[in-house]
């Protein structure tokens, strides 16, 4: 990375993996991999947010939430960044009309677990996102019903791929997006913060 941006050349395929990762964990580095795997995607940028608007309670500070993640998330093609912090944005759509501005001609595409279907339609925006990305949906347990079900899966139902498109979904026009069944992973932020694994923000 330069100056604390992430490198990409026009052309590439970047998932961004968005959160605040309060902490990070196995579950974020398992479908990060999975992503590489299936959706030929050339490298993974993590967005670790300064905060999640939609959370009452703050997470722990950033640059430790940042120390945290690059421990957890150890390879070549992976990025974690604080982005949102350096371009100023605390939304996502805004984040990638940024990002889209800063690096022209990458071809981006928003990672979310299940979890992150089911609320979509609660994110500011987020028919924005939808009409600049395509979207790739990660199952997480418990939560195929939700998601499936989820208000922005009905309202975009016919932009649906089929999961054999998963290896282009980089090239595709949005709105485009796509829900992948992958072998799962149970950790959980919230989880590990109940279970003192991870110490609550003063």
């Amino acid at each position: 990375m330069r100056a604390g941006l992430p490198y990409a050349r026009p052309g590439q395929v970047v998932g961004l993996l968005g959160g605040s990762f309060d902490p990070a964990h196995a579950g974020h580095v398992h479908i990060t991999r999975e992503a590489l795997k299936r959706l030929g995607l050339d490298r993974v940028w993590w967005l670790v947010s300064p905060g999640n608007p939609l959370k009452v309670r703050g997470p722990a500070p950033l640059a430790r939430r940042m120390a945290h993640a690059r421990a957890v998330m150890r390879h070549p093609r992976v990025d974690v960044t604080d982005l949102e912090a350096r371009l100023g944005t605390r939304h996502t759509a805004r984040t990638i009309a940024v990002m889209q501005e800063r690096w022209p001609g990458v071809r981006f595409v928003w990672l979310m677990g299940a979890d992150n279907l089911a609320q979509f339609h609660m994110w500011e925006d987020w028919r924005e996102i939808f009409a600049r990305v395509p979207i790739a949906v990660l199952a997480r347990p418990g939560q195929r019903l939700r998601a499936r079900t989820a208000p922005a899966a009905a309202i975009y139902r016919r932009f649906r791929l089929p999961a054999s498109a998963a290896g282009g979904i980089g090239y595709r026009k949005p709105p485009a997006w796509i829900y992948l069944n992958i072998p799962m992973n149970a950790a959980s932020s919230s989880e590990i913060r109940a279970g003192g694994g991870w110490d609550q923000p003063s």
